[in-house]
């Protein structure tokens, strides 16, 4: 700490006051004595205690809780970022979270209090579909912005942008899935609208389900591909039967985006909540039965087995097709994402929590458990299948738990601008599936870039 000048002065007077008497003959001896034994004692001290002191460690050394507490301490220094290049940049946040491990436990943590908001809001970013644009369709309180995910053995940084895009550089990343894997791409699209703008360069299909950006300081191409099922499927034509069921062909792989493979660097799937819908299930020239079919000749069967299906047809056609080519491709799982539907949909306060619940106050399990686990078993399985080619890299951004624990980040009533300014109406349509933008959905993000630095940390290892 340093000497305020008051201190410094009140040092020099004591010591010009308590030493001013002593005299000129008792100074000299004293220099004589400091020359004396810094020419003849000290020189022969340190060459008879140094390899003593070298003996002793070599024999001795430091206990084991001081010596993991220097190591901490030394892994701890950051080291200053370089200037952009087109390789990845290091930033002390980068070396924090890459560490030796290859994976993090990402679903294992709790959610903290951060003063800190989103790096964009609703009127700064100008992709975010209108019924997920919480701030400016009214939702009066901003609580929930001010949350981070904090895992218990590893840490995932706030996002940033330019790192992001200096690892798909030249690439083409494709977002694949329904209306949850748009609301993700929208997120990622925003937090990187703070350092760089995309332009828009193609946009087709209903409610624009097709769309791509470009980034032309980096090269980079996003795109998103409707494809709720990853599978052939035809989708209901409406919510009034007998049309109101979806056609599932599990045993091909949805060509609408499927065709583009060729193209793509990386994918994200992510899809989940169509197959709880009503449906019949083919497999080949087999009908398997259908889900909650009313009026249909057809066998009722669960949803669980034909999810597990749709996923490993996914995943396989993925392996065979790039597999072979020896272009590599990284492959990205997102899990089911939990919805928080408390009693109707169109109910008065159907998702009216404002903060997270804390991890023991809600356990994973039923439907949301499932789900999961069927895609973490078929990720792996095809981890194992790709192995002999090489060129793939399969992950899983592992969100189900840490979104289970944000009832807060819904939309509710809020997808439509202002819904109660006209009073409070016992009925209103609420969205507890879909997230906020800005939101918690903004760490899926923050995942899937940690995941990429931490792999590339363990490659450059």
């Amino acid at each position: 700490m340093r000497e305020t000048r008051e201190e410094s002065k009140s040092k020099r007077n004591y010591l010009q006051t308590n030493m001013g008497s002593t005299s000129t003959k008792t100074f000299k001896f004293q220099s004589y004595n400091t020359s004396f034994f810094t020419k003849n004692w000290l020189p022969w001290t340190l060459s008879v205690l140094l390899p003593i002191a070298i003996i002793h460690f070599y024999l001795y050394p430091l206990p084991s809780f001081l010596s993991d507490h220097l190591q901490v301490n030394t892994n701890s220094i950051s080291t200053p970022s370089p200037s952009p290049s087109p390789s990845p940049p290091s930033s002390s946040s980068s070396q924090e979270s890459s560490s030796d491990e290859t994976s993090c436990d990402y679903g294992n943590g709790k959610w903290v209090r951060e003063k800190i908001g989103p790096l964009y809001n609703g009127t700064s970013c100008d992709t975010i579909k209108d019924n997920q644009n919480c701030m400016t369709h009214g939702r009066p309180d901003m609580g929930y912005l001010y949350w981070r995910w904090k895992p218990k053995k590893c840490k995932v940084p706030r996002f940033e942008p330019e790192t992001f895009l200096q690892f798909v550089r030249n690439k083409h990343l494709g977002f694949v899935g329904d209306s949850v894997a748009r609301n993700q791409l929208e997120s990622l699209l925003c937090m990187l609208s703070t350092f760089s703008s995309p332009v828009l360069v193609y946009t087709n299909g209903e409610d624009n389900k097709f769309r791509k950006w470009n980034f032309p300081s980096y090269n980079f191409t996003l795109s998103i591909y409707w494809s709720p099922f990853l599978v052939k499927g035809i989708e209901k034509k409406s919510d009034i039967e007998p049309d109101n069921y979806n056609t599932l062909y599990l045993e091909s792989v949805d060509e609408k985006w499927a065709g583009e493979m060729g193209h793509l660097d990386m994918v994200v799937l992510s899809i989940g909540h169509w197959f709880l819908h009503p449906a019949v299930y083919f497999y080949g020239d087999s009908a398997l039965g259908c889900h909650y079919c009313k009026g249909q000749n057809y066998t009722e069967i669960g949803f669980y087995d034909v999810y597990r299906k749709a996923i490993k047809t996914t995943l396989d056609a993925i392996i065979e097709r790039k597999g072979p080519i020896g272009k590599e491709m990284d492959v990205i799982v997102t899990t089911f994402s939990p919805a928080h539907f408390e009693g109707e949909w169109d109910k008065f306060g159907a998702c009216p929590k404002t903060k997270p619940y804390k991890p023991e106050e809600k356990k994973l399990e039923g439907m949301d458990e499932e789900m999961r686990k069927v895609e973490l078993e078929e990720i792996k399985i095809a981890k194992e299948k790709a192995k002999k080619f090489g060129n793939l890299r399969l992950e899983v951004v592992d969100i189900t738990k840490l979104s289970l624990l944000r009832p807060d980040g819904h939309p509710g009533p809020y997808l439509y601008p202002f819904p109660f300014a006209n009073g409070i109406s016992d009925r209103v349509q609420n969205d507890c599936v879909h997230w906020c933008l800005p939101g918690p959905i903004d760490t899926w993000n923050e995942i899937m870039l940690d995941i990429m630095k931490r792999r590339e940390g363990n490659k450059s290892q």
